[in-house]
Parts: structure tokens; C-alpha cells; sequence
């Protein structure tokens, strides 16, 4: 394998699912989908399939590219009623996952996991039962059983998706030190205090930051500069740009906008959202508009300008990627069953399409790893 070919991985859904907006969905995939990308043209070519789980919804990679960690969005396992976090060894020839094992979440539909940066341990949010979990890792990248499990409390103002908690996601800072997670049933980010050695999460000085009522927390990202971060909302299609202190793991509002075109009348709601590796351009998913609306960030306040918005060319962009260069932004389609690849302009930050669609069935998460 050459040193320049990079290898995307493809969370997808195997098979019926039920949403929190009581939606039934059917899912189409195999497994985990594995593509080789041309890093100079962004084009896709299917490498493999690890079929051997359920619902591999979304993926997070080791530290060390060794290992490769997948949720499975399940309500129940081995009678118990939890979802399940998959451990992988990941070929260093080609890639390919050879499953090791795994083990409970401790909560329902686990939707979302990052590895701390010592490769210790995985955080994995449970956004059915509301609750968050850290998982051990072990030398040879297998999962142990939970060493911490944090359950949210609460409700807020839509009777339907806000009548519980629902964990979202979780984001660790640069440090290590701080864990952060979008409720989107509590209208809050909660901020913890991670502890790298045990594994536990304590409470923050700031236990939280609160949210518009009715808004939906879902997705966190900081700025490469540290000195920012932005949340996304899904419910009301905001995003939220905060000041961060990184000694003191704290946040503070800067800036509230929508990710939508104004007027917009449509039903639509937000997924996904990403800092440029430059650090100068936010990009964010449209579910219903199916658009990746594209900003601006202003590098003294970290206040985003509109740039536009680019249709993905299929229905429900989930989750989407930028490659490490910062040349390719691959969006994954949930509805429509592919991957568009969009070029990015370096300058202005518009995205455009160049033609390429790839079949990826039911989509749901997508990462770049190179090997």
C-alpha cells in the first residue's frame, strides 16, 4: 500500500432501528464499509467488510491506529437493556478490522464514542437511556467493563424528543483534563472533569451550559486554537460559539445563529459539525435542507460569517469528514445510501462538488485513517 493512500471507514445501520422522533428505520448495511481514497483526486474504491456486528453506527480510531472502537446502536443485550461498544485490531498491511470483543455501554442506544488521548479508555454517550460510560482498554486493544457510568436527569420542552435525558456525544479538551456532552433531551452541555487514570468522570465547577429551551445539543467541537468551541443544536438547526478558558475547562457564549438559509420553512434538523484543519472555515449538516452550511471563523473573536450553503446531493447528511489535508470533504447520505466528495477551496472555503458519489448503504458515520 502506498504511503499516501488513506482508508475510510463507514459506520453504518444493519438493520431496524427506532428513532426518538418514533421513526422506524430499515437499515440497509453490511457492517462496518471500508473504502481506499485517492488523496488526490478524493475518489472511493470499495477494500472491505467487517460484517461481523450490528448496527455499527458511528466509529472512533485508537491513538495509536491500531484499534478501532464501534457503537452498537442496540435497546438490549444479552437480556440486559444496553447497547454495546466493538473493539477491533486494525491490520497494519491493509487495514482490515479482526474483531477482539465486546462489552455493555450500560444504557440504550449508544450513538457516539472517542478514545482519551492516553488510549486508555473510551467515553461512549447512551442517547436513548441518557446516560454516559468509560470503558477501559487493554493492552491488546480489547474493552473491559465500565469503570465509570454517569446517568442524566431530566426533561425540557419538546414532549416528544426532550421527555428524557439523551446524551449525544462526548468531547474531550486538548488537556485531557475536561469531557464535555450535549444533552439534547436537557437542552445542556455538561461539563466534566476526567479523570485519565481511573477512569471516572466528577463534577465540574461548571456543571453545565444551558441552551435555548427546546434547542437540542447534539455535536461539540473545539477550535484548534483552543480559545473557542461551537455546539450544535439539532432541534432548532443553531449552532453556538463559545469562549473557552482551557485552564479552567469553562464556556461562554459568543454568538447564536442558524445553519439554515433565512427564510427556511422546511422541516429540517441539524447532525454534524467541524473546524477545518486550518481552523478557518466551520462546516455543519443539514438533515431535511441536505445541505452542509459552510462559515467563515473570524480568528481574533471566533465569530462565524456565512459563506453558503451546498446541497449534498442526497437525502439526510448524517455525519461527514474532512480529509487531513483539508482538500476533500466526504458527506455521508443516510436516505440515499452514498458518499458525495466535495473539493475544498482553500481560500474561500466553499465546497465543490466534482461528481463523485459512492454507494455506501445506510450511512451513518464516516472516518479517514491513514495507514
Amino acid at each position: 500500500m502506498g504511503k499516501k493512500e488513506h482508508l475510510v471507514y463507514v459506520g453504518t445501520y444493519t438493520e431496524k432501528i427506532l428513532f426518538g422522533t418514533g421513526q422506524i428505520f430499515e437499515g440497509q448495511g453490511e457492517g462496518i464499509h471500508i473504502y481506499k481514497m485517492d488523496p488526490a483526486t478524493g475518489s472511493l474504491t470499495p477494500h472491505h467488510t467487517a460484517g461481523e456486528i450490528k448496527n455499527p453506527s458511528y466509529l472512533a480510531f485508537h491513538p495509536s491506529c491500531r484499534f478501532l472502537y464501534a457503537v452498537n446502536e442496540l435497546k438490549s443485550y444479552n437480556g440486559e437493556a444496553t447497547g454495546t461498544l466493538s473493539a477491533f485490531t486494525l491490520n497494519p498491511q491493509d487495514g482490515r478490522p479482526e474483531f477482539v470483543n465486546m462489552v455493555a455501554t450500560h444504557g440504550t442506544d449508544p450513538c457516539h464514542v472517542t478514545v482519551d488521548k492516553t488510549g486508555k479508555f473510551a467515553l461512549v454517550a447512551n442517547f436513548a437511556s441518557g446516560s454516559i460510560a468509560v470503558l477501559p482498554i487493554r493492552r491488546d486493544g480489547g474493552l473491559e467493563e465500565a469503570s465509570d457510568v454517569i446517568q442524566h436527569r431530566g426533561s425540557s420542552l419538546d414532549p416528544i424528543r426532550q421527555s428524557g435525558p439523551h446524551a449525544h456525544s462526548v468531547t474531550l479538551d486538548a488537556s485531557n483534563r475536561f469531557a464535555y456532552v450535549p444533552d439534547l433531551g436537557l437542552d445542556r452541555l455538561m461539563i466534566y472533569r476526567f479523570d485519565s487514570e481511573g477512569g471516572t468522570l466528577k463534577t465540574h465547577g461548571q456543571c453545565c451550559f444551558e441552551t435555548k429551551p427546546g434547542a437540542g445539543p447534539r455535536h461539540f467541537v473545539f477550535h484548534p486554537g483552543n480559545s473557542f468551541a461551537y455546539l450544535i443544536d439539532e432541534l432548532d438547526s443553531t449552532i453556538v460559539t463559545l469562549g473557552y478558558d482551557e485552564q479552567k475547562g469553562t464556556v461562554e457564549e459568543i454568538q447564536t445563529l442558524s445553519a439554515l438559509p433565512q427564510p427556511f420553512r422546511g422541516k429540517s434538523t441539524c447532525a454534524d459539525i467541524l473546524v477545518d484543519p486550518t481552523g478557518r472555515f466551520l462546516y455543519a449538516s443539514n438533515r431535511g435542507h441536505d445541505s452542509i452550511a459552510m462559515f467563515r471563523i473570524d480568528d481574533s473573536t471566533g465569530e462565524l460569517a456565512l459563506i453558503g450553503h451546498e446541497p449534498t446531493r442526497g437525502k439526510t447528511p448524517r455525519n461527514f469528514t474532512i480529509d487531513p489535508s483539508g482538500t476533500f470533504l466526504l458527506a455521508a447520505n443516510q436516505d440515499s445510501d452514498c458518499i458525495v466528495c466535495f473539493r475544498i477551496d482553500r481560500q474561500s472555503g466553499r465546497l465543490t462538488f466534482d461528481g463523485q458519489v459512492t454507494h455506501a448503504p445506510t450511512p451513518v458515520c464516516v472516518k479517514i485513517l491513514e495507514l
